[in-house]
């Protein structure tokens, strides 16, 4: 396995942790598997993700609010507004949402190490 492929694996496993109509940011990802500062490697990790995908990425944005708008990502930018609206988190036309009231906080004990895959206990924010 590679270190790419570690990075990635580890990054999926996280944001499949995610609940249905709640956010994280690519921080908060990064900081679960230990790999802090590593945001925008948490981003390069998701794209590289085959679609369609089970594992929610469309649940994951920046730490602004916002989904990153971009023609680089090929319409996926796009099809992250469709995903998050059809799990009731309203999305503006240019990417902007209710981060606060729909962020994901798990709780602390849910982390072993890096990361505690089965745990789906949060906290209240």
């Amino acid at each position: 396995m590679t270190a790419s492929t570690s990075f990635d694996s580890r990054v999926w496993d996280a944001v499949s942790q995610i609940p249905r109509a709640r956010l994280v940011t690519y921080g908060q990802v990064a900081d679960w598997i230990g790999a802090y500062g590593c945001a925008r490697q948490v981003g390069w990790a998701l794209r590289r993700l085959p679609l369609p995908s089970q594992i929610p990425w469309h649940r994951v944005v920046n730490a602004q609010g916002r989904i990153a708008m971009s023609p680089s990502r090929e319409g996926s930018d796009w099809m992250q507004r469709e995903l998050l609206i059809a799990e009731g988190i309203p999305v503006d036309g240019e990417g902007r949402l209710p981060l606060r009231r729909f962020l994901w906080t798990p709780d602390p004990a849910c982390f072993a190490g890096a990361l505690a895959l089965e745990c789906s206990a949060t906290r209240e924010v």
